[in-house]
């Protein structure tokens, strides 16, 4: 309970009206102890924890970290993974469609992992070209991104980590089952993301500027494409794994998803799997991070 500050001393007062001879330096020590206590409490609890959105009934549930990195909690479900209804292109990676079970509430980044963000942890910055602060951190490999998010979780005490594909694709699609997350028309794509620039003239852009989906999430479609956790395996979708897919336990290429600002909207579809060695660097890949709800 928070005692207004105009009523601080006024307790409740005893039959025999005791209290009204407290001294006003009783009443000044009892104000302190208790603006110093309310005051460690909600230090403690922005700094060790994050600071969790009061409004989450009002819309997806939020955490702040103190590097200000802002994470939303996917809830469990399931989804149809894989080319499905409204997909373009020619589907070699991504058919089977098959139905899969994510059991578990996560945390992902609303953001990919801003070069600001990248800096604080890593002491310099990769980016190509460097521009403000809020763009996405790029030109970073897979074995990059996992150093990152080591380094992450030995500051900040939670265990970060990249999304595996099944987690990504279904936060992407956030309830679709459509080629995007707001429908199939590529026409609209320009409204929720930054694809189909020329890759030698265009560039990152900063996070945020289009529209989220469902999950509250930005720049799933385009901006940079994301490393995810998995191996790349050209049947592993015919294994249907059906519960929280993990992809196979080694391999020679890991998975990208979402597309970038210089891909064919159909890469930017929410389907779509690209793949690269993980030491790989290009100014048009990037990634955002995870943690799981405890």
């Amino acid at each position: 309970m928070i005692i207004p500050e105009d009523r601080l001393g006024q307790l409740p007062r005893g039959p025999n009206l005791r209290e009204a001879t407290v001294r006003p330096f009783q009443r000044s020590v009892l104000h302190c102890w208790l603006v110093a206590s309310m005051a460690a409490f909600f230090l403690a609890a922005a700094f060790s924890i994050g600071v969790r959105d009061a409004s989450a009934q009002n819309g997806p549930e939020t955490i702040k970290t103190s590097l200000g990195m802002i994470l939303v909690k996917i809830p469990a479900g399931s989804f149809v993974m894989g080319a499905g209804e409204g997909f373009s292109g020619d589907a070699d990676y991504e058919r089977p469609a098959h139905q899969v079970i994510i059991s578990k509430p996560f945390w992902l980044g609303v953001y990919e992992v801003t070069q600001d963000q990248w800096s604080q942890v890593m002491g310099t910055s990769p980016a190509e070209p460097k521009r403000a602060f809020s763009s996405p951190v790029n030109n970073v490999s897979w074995d990059d991104a996992s150093l990152f998010v080591t380094k992450l979780s030995q500051s900040d005490g939670r265990a970060y980590r990249l999304p595996t594909e099944a987690e990504w694709e279904y936060a992407a699609r956030a309830g679709s089952d459509t080629a995007y997350h707001f429908g199939s028309d590529p026409e609209l794509l320009s409204n929720y993301g930054w694809c189909a620039e020329s890759f030698s003239k265009g560039q990152v852009h900063q996070v945020g500027q289009k529209k989220p989906n469902g999950f509250g999430l930005y720049d799933m479609h385009g901006n940079v494409a994301e490393w995810v956790a998995d191996w790349f395996s050209e049947d592993y979708y015919a294994q249907k794994v059906k519960t929280d897919p993990q992809g196979p336990p080694s391999g020679t290429e890991k998975l990208l998803r979402g597309g970038a600002w210089s891909s064919d909207p159909k890469v930017c579809q929410s389907a779509w799997r690209d793949t690269n060695l993980p030491m790989v660097r290009s100014k048009s890949i990037g990634f955002r991070v995870v943690f799981d709800e405890r």
